[in-house]
């Protein structure tokens, strides 16, 4: 059990996720996940879940917003989020064996940058970027 996140982009006029292409997936990055929840929030909660909360549901991001990520990316200030099996600090991150890793080794900082930049070619094309989550 965990955390797991992902990132996809749909293709214009298309309604449901039939033809989704994912272009980011995670595990257990909780400061991308609290950045996401408290965009998720700002914009009103959309498309919460029965229970009225963000597990499973499709947050939408704007060319804006994914701008607004690259930075809190390159400046580290992703908020310190936590959550029942989000793991440890993903900017101070143990791996699954108990191996620390630096402090400011920021663990997914490749992954992220690689997401905005994909994030920002499908935006060229006219897709929609969505993020979901389980846990």
């Amino acid at each position: 059990m965990g955390l797991d996140m992902y990132a996809y982009a749909r293709p214009p006029r298309k309604r449901n996720s039939e033809d989704d292409v994912q272009i980011g997936e995670w595990r257990k990055h909780n400061r991308l996940q609290g950045w996401m929840q408290q965009l998720w929030e700002s914009k009103g909660c959309p498309n919460a879940n029965e229970d009225g909360d963000f597990n499973c549901a499709e947050l939408q991001l704007t060319e804006e917003d994914i701008y607004a990520l690259e930075d809190d990316i390159l400046t580290m200030t992703m908020p310190e989020s936590n959550g029942f099996f989000w793991g440890s600090d993903s900017f101070f991150w143990t791996d699954e064996d108990g191996n620390d890793y630096p402090e400011n080794s920021y663990y997914y900082l490749e992954r992220d940058l690689e997401f905005v930049t994909d994030a920002k070619k499908m935006l060229d094309k006219k897709h929609r970027i969505f993020y979901s989550c389980w846990y």
